[in-house]
């Protein structure tokens, strides 16, 4: 029973769901996801991943003028996202074009984005 303060407000312990969870935990390796999650938590790494859902590739200063950073910042997050499996880039002479790594993180996003349109929508 869950109280006002968001808590129990009786202990109960289901000794087998426990045991069954944490069985499956350690059969999951749950780094990735967090560190997934994590390189995304960043306002412009979100905002470069976004863009990208909108447009199958972006060069670094188009990437840079979409999310209003200089192109050094823009070039910083996209090597953190690259790095977490994000995204990828080819090299067309000296530009550098970037693309979703795959088609998971455009669901990822588009998941996250309708989640938070809801959670407004419910306050």
């Amino acid at each position: 029973m869950v109280g006002s303060k968001d808590t129990c407000d009786i202990y109960c312990f289901d000794e087998e769901k426990v045991n069954r969870i944490q069985g499956e935990l350690v059969k999951e390796d749950l780094s990735g996801a967090a560190q997934l999650f994590k390189a995304l938590a960043d306002e412009n790494r979100a905002k470069i991943s976004y863009a990208l859902c909108r447009d199958e590739e972006l060069c670094v200063c188009d990437i840079a003028n979409i999310i209003g950073a200089t192109v050094a910042t823009a070039s910083h997050h996209l090597r953190t996202l690259h790095k977490q499996g994000i995204v990828k880039f080819r090299k067309e002479g000296k530009l550098a074009f970037y693309s979703l790594d795959d088609d998971h993180i455009r669901q990822l996003m588009m998941i996250a984005l309708e989640h938070g349109n809801e959670v407004k929508a419910n306050v």
